[in-house]
């Protein structure tokens, strides 16, 4: 097409690493597909992009362009993960304004853009939605976490309905007897669900607290867009889609996006090589040494970009990493330890010496999809999970908050590949568990279920697949209405 003809997507994530990293690959998807692309992130994340990519990194195409808008918050650590809270309460109070002001600027004269024929936005982003209306445009809503997490937050008004939340009082929060309680009943949840199991925004005694009354805003919401897509695919939560389609607009599989974008967008290409990473990437010769090593011999460690530890888990986790007597990669970002920087013992480093490597970020796309890698240590967070799921990766899971409890409850009892690691990491403990998944008979079974979701995520975004049916469907019927109207 004339690039004055193409049809023009912004896609517009919440403002976390996280959420970029979906996105990011469905607008190259788009991309790939003949939009136009603008992809908007806040002034904070854009200025850590810029740092972490380079400037040259976001301008290799001439139809995919990279915008920002003002976040409302005042200045904070500009290489750490912004204050969660602070930054949902200027999402739901302050950010529609300057979106509204961007659209208007890529819509006037001048702007060297083809006009907006849609909008794509997160989830957690719902203002998003209004501003699609003011400008008449279609808009459907990107779901980048589960579809088990999303069932999880929208349950909240259930759960304080029957008077499970807010909590009574403040010692049921970490009461190990109390969070055990069982749930029956919860719309599209699975059996046996534990108020553990519920996203960890449940856990207070406020009833208006922030962050509880937030997600659930976003997932009633999330009713209002044109079109609902998720980054999941229906053999995996079939349940619980199940039930989403009887409450929510038309919806959409297709991921897993990772996978889905590794076969449409051409490698060594601009487009490729448009990253997401917040942080620098560390090669340090990650994939030469992996080569080195036997498959399924390596752990690898990454609790994603928002998690934080004592000092104390830290350690317990480092030892319990070295007595497992397993070679690992462990990303460690400076700010992991909650309000100091994370430093492991010289005593430590000597005794992993040669079996480890440790990096503050890395490809983990590319690290997980090693033959070498045997198991991931993991938040589960869900663009980590679905990245293990898509390389046949066994999980030992340590929930850190939000949804990250729900997809490990699902890991654990309805998918067969994740442990938990409860409560305060022990380090015997960890390294039994690291022993029993690299060689136990639990290992292998999860090994074998782990190879089984690989071969369906992958089936479901090869041509032909639903994902990539469910894209093309999203695409005729949503985001080109206005085009070809």
């Amino acid at each position: 097409m004339d690039p004055g003809e193409k049809p023009h997507v912004v896609c517009l994530p919440a403002a976390a690493q996280g959420h970029i990293t979906p996105m990011l690959k469905l607008a190259k998807i788009l991309h790939t597909r003949g939009f136009h692309v603008t992809f908007v992130n806040t002034e904070f994340n854009h200025r850590r992009l810029l740092s972490s990519r380079g400037p040259a990194a976001l301008d290799g195409l001439r139809d995919f362009r990279f915008a920002s808008i003002p976040d409302g918050l005042p200045p904070s650590d500009p290489d750490a993960t912004q204050d969660i809270a602070e930054l949902c309460y200027s999402i739901k109070t302050a950010f529609l304004p300057h979106f509204r002001t961007l659209l208007a600027k890529l819509n006037g004269p001048g702007s060297g853009v083809p006009p907006i024929t849609c909008l794509v936005v997160d989830g957690v982003m719902s203002f998003g939605y209004d501003a699609a209306e003011e400008i008449g445009v279609p808009c459907a809503a990107l779901w980048t976490s589960s579809a088990c997490g999303f069932m999880g937050y929208r349950s909240f008004r259930q759960l304080m309905d029957r008077g499970f939340v807010p909590f009574k009082d403040e010692a049921q929060i970490t009461d190990a007897g109390h969070l055990d309680t069982v749930v029956e009943g919860i719309g599209g949840m699975c059996a046996g669900m534990r108020l553990r199991d519920f996203p960890s925004y449940i856990r207070t005694t406020d009833r208006g607290d922030t962050m509880m009354n937030f997600v659930l805003y976003i997932a009633e919401r999330l009713s209002l867009p044109a079109a609902v897509l998720l980054n999941t695919f229906d053999e995996l939560e079939g349940p619980v889609l199940d039930a989403m389609r009887t409450i929510l607009p038309p919806l959409y599989t297709v991921g897993p996006l990772h996978l889905h974008a590794s076969l449409v967008v051409p490698a060594g290409t601009s487009l490729d090589g448009l990253g997401s990473n917040l942080w620098k990437e560390q090669d340090g010769g990650l994939l030469e040494w992996l080569h080195g090593r036997s498959p399924n011999s390596v752990v690898y460690v990454n609790y994603g970009s928002t998690t934080v530890m004592t000092k104390q888990q830290l350690l317990e986790f480092a030892w319990g990493l070295a007595d497992s007597g397993y070679p690992f990669i462990w990303n460690i970002r400076p700010d992991l330890v909650r309000g100091d920087t994370a430093v492991l013992p010289p005593e430590f480093m000597s005794v992993v010496s040669g079996r480890s490597i440790l990096t503050t970020w890395c490809s983990q796309e590319k690290v997980i999809a090693h033959e070498a890698v045997g198991v991931f240590l993991t938040h589960s967070g869900w663009n980590s999970t679905l990245e293990s799921i898509g390389a046949g990766v066994p999980m030992l899971s340590w929930p850190f908050f939000g949804e990250q409890q729900t997809n490990c409850r699902y890991k654990c009892t309805e998918w067969g590949n994740g442990l938990e690691i409860g409560g305060e990491v022990k380090r015997e403990e960890l390294a039994s568990m690291i022993r029993e998944v690299m060689e136990g008979e639990k290992g292998h079974e999860m090994r074998r279920g782990a190879a089984e979701w690989k071969d369906m995520a992958i089936r479901a975004t090869l041509p032909g697949g639903p994902s990539m049916a469910n894209l093309d469907a999203v695409i005729h019927d949503v985001l080109l209405a206005k085009f070809y109207s």
